[in-house]
């Protein structure tokens, strides 16, 4: 099962000095508006998520319908058909938006599936 692009989304307590960590580790912004306390930052396929104040802890964000490059998939599994599988599986689904989920690891680190497409 394909779950599409896939970052990690840092909860950081200033966004500018955070992003200009990231940029002397080679990343460049990508996506995001920082006035909104939210970027995407690019290093060749890696790509992380710094967002002030907007989650409780890092996670791991997978995108269904998305490559690394934030464009569209001709096939993939959408968040109603990750939720099924999952929930067949026995996890528990947390909604977080109208395309979007969370579920949590063992040891309690969330996973959001957020779907743009």
């Amino acid at each position: 099962m394909l779950l599409g692009a896939f970052s990690v989304s840092l909860n950081v307590k200033d966004i500018h000095a955070s992003k200009q960590f990231y940029e002397k580790l080679g990343f460049k912004e990508f996506a995001g508006e920082i006035e909104q306390h939210w970027l995407i930052m690019k290093n060749g396929e890696h790509l992380i998520g710094l967002f002030q104040g907007m989650f409780d802890k890092t996670m791991l964000t997978f995108n269904p319908g998305w490559d690394q490059n934030a464009e569209a998939l001709v096939e993939f599994a959408t968040f109603e058909q990750l939720a099924a599988h999952f929930q067949l599986q026995g996890l528990e689904i947390q909604k977080a938006g109208d395309a979007s989920f969370i579920i949590t690891d063992p040891d309690g680190n969330p996973i959001l599936i957020d779907q743009h497409v």
